[in-house]
């Protein structure tokens, strides 16, 4: 346990000191701030990684099990109404706990907390009972996100205002909390259906379950005028020592622990009502998992206690202060440098890249997928930023970038598709919501710029590059693999023709990839 603790540890500093290093290059070189606003990012920089400590680790003993033990017992149990009704419950539950998009809701101007809360969640729970279906009946990945994709844009052309928020919204939504559990509720279900597509059955459920909140909000946003209410930029607390500082975060701990235990408790009476009638796991396993529990409601607190009380001030004082610059161009290139450091120290991100090296047999390295994934999120930061500062709208950039990434659904193989679309939700992970929105809203500020149509997307645009990114890859990756192949041909066509001794230099085994729905394609 300790030695996973201190991997915990570690994972946690590094996703979070990167940013803290370029907010202090920020703080000492082009908008100092405040010893107070200092000072309490300081503090919610320690709290961040502890919280990202324990939640990491609860969500291993807890979240984990408990998706992969649900999603193997409900697709057991051969039951549709039950398979239907427990996805959509999970789904709801698993996405109201989720911490990144409860700091969103608090950011959304127009639309109230609790009907944006809620609309997300049940955008969630009803696409992953569609992502579930797609899995039973076998029904293709591309095709299935062409469709729901194109229904998408349909609906934004009635809601146009509230298009960036809702990819906001998207990418925010798959985070900590509900990754983890549908990639496991992912690999459960594949576990149990088996056949030759099981292994892209791994995939696929984050990103279908993303286009929901996405529908969610559009929909929501039909019924709330964008222009209705202003939009408030927090005032940073004034704490004038540390007995004031101690009271800031004291109050955002018991404000956050309370809201935390407000969803852990309903997730734990669900998996206990599923114990009981279905899965009847071992007094240990429940242990583990009731333990692991206690980690994720902690380091929830802790997390939530961090962004609240140091990260949200900071961030939206500083994008306030650089967008009222004279020179703010320079925004562009060191949003750039943001944008990669932000993906590079996202944990998940090197899960990811170690799953493809190894898939892939090495012919895809991880410092070429750490590279392409760092280039692409830092160029849609670069173009969120450009967007701010020239009103250029949302539309010519969300648009072609899901066209150029469908379209690629036809060329990249299976298995690059689904975990493309799912990587987008782990590029746009904790450090996106929480320093990377509030700095672009702040900029928001600074420009002038109306907050609801013009900082939203910054989210949006992070988690639309790795399916583009990807799946680039893993076209280039199957041309290497038909260039060895036509190699190795050619090889035993000129043996047979000599008559002369040898063997195959170069065999598929070398540069292999998993069966995929595209590979006879």
């Amino acid at each position: 346990m300790e030695k996973i603790l201190v991997g915990k540890l570690k994972e946690s500093l590094q996703a979070v000191l990167p940013v803290v290093a370029i907010i202090l290059f920020v703080h000492l070189t082009l908008a100092p701030m405040s010893k107070e606003i200092l000072t309490s990012m300081l503090w919610g920089m320690a709290f961040l990684i502890v919280g990202l400590t324990l939640f990491s680790l609860g969500t291993d003993l807890a979240m984990m099990p408990m998706g992969q033990h649900i999603g193997s017992a409900l697709l057991q149990s051969r039951n549709l109404a039950l398979l239907t009704g427990g996805c959509f419950i999970f789904g709801f539950v698993v996405t109201i706990a989720e911490p990144d998009l409860q700091i969103m809701t608090h950011q959304v101007p127009s639309i109230p907390d609790f009907t944006l809360l809620v609309s997300i969640a049940a955008g969630v729970a009803a696409f992953l009972v569609l992502a579930v279906l797609r899995v039973l009946f076998r029904f293709r990945l591309s095709y299935a996100l062409i469709v729901m994709y194109a229904f998408t844009f349909l609906i934004a052309l009635f809601s146009a205002d509230y298009l960036a928020a809702a990819f906001d919204a998207s990418a925010v939504t798959t985070g900590p909390v509900t990754v983890p559990f549908l990639l496991a509720m992912g690999a459960g279900l594949a576990a149990v259906s088996g056949g030759r597509e099981s292994a892209d059955d791994n995939f696929g459920i984050c990103a279908i379950c993303s286009i929901g909140p996405i529908l969610a909000v559009l929909i929501a946003g039909l019924f709330f005028d964008p222009q209705s209410t202003r939009y408030e930029v927090d005032v940073p607390a004034a704490v004038g020592g540390a007995g004031a500082l101690a009271t800031v975060f004291a109050l955002e701990l018991v404000h956050s622990l309370r809201n935390v235990g407000m969803v852990i408790v309903p997730i734990a009476g669900i998996f206990m009502i599923f114990q009981i009638t279905h899965l009847k796991l071992s007094r240990t396993e429940l242990v583990k998992i009731g333990v692991g529990l206690l980690y994720l409601l902690f380091g929830l607190t802790l997390f939530l206690a961090g962004v609240n009380g140091g990260f949200l001030p900071a961030g939206k004082y500083l994008g306030e202060t650089m967008g009222a610059m004279e020179h703010r161009w320079i925004l562009i290139p060191l949003c750039l440098a943001i944008g990669a450091c932000v993906v590079v120290a996202e944990p998940a991100v090197h899960v990811l890249t170690k799953q493809v090296e190894e898939i892939t047999n090495g012919a895809i390295s991880r410092r070429t997928l750490l590279v392409g994934m760092a280039l692409g999120v830092g160029l849609a930061m670069s173009m969120a930023m450009i967007r701010i500062l020239t009103g250029l709208s949302i539309w010519w950039i969300l648009l072609p970038g899901y066209l150029l990434a469908l379209t690629l659904t036809f060329f990249a193989p299976g298995f690059f598709v689904g975990i493309g679309f799912d990587s987008g939700g782990v590029a746009a992970g904790a450090m996106s919501a929480a320093f990377v929105l509030p700095f672009t809203i702040g900029v928001c500020r600074g420009t002038g710029e109306n907050v609801a149509l013009a900082a939203f997307g910054v989210v949006g645009m992070i988690a639309m590059m790795p399916p583009v990114t990807l799946q680039l890859i893993g076209v280039l990756y199957r041309l290497r693999l038909e260039r060895a192949e036509r190699a190795a041909a050619k090889i035993r066509k000129n043996t047979a023709t000599n008559e002369s001794p040898g063997g195959d230099s170069c065999k598929n085994s070398d540069v292999g990839f998993p069966d995929s729905e595209d590979s006879a394609s």
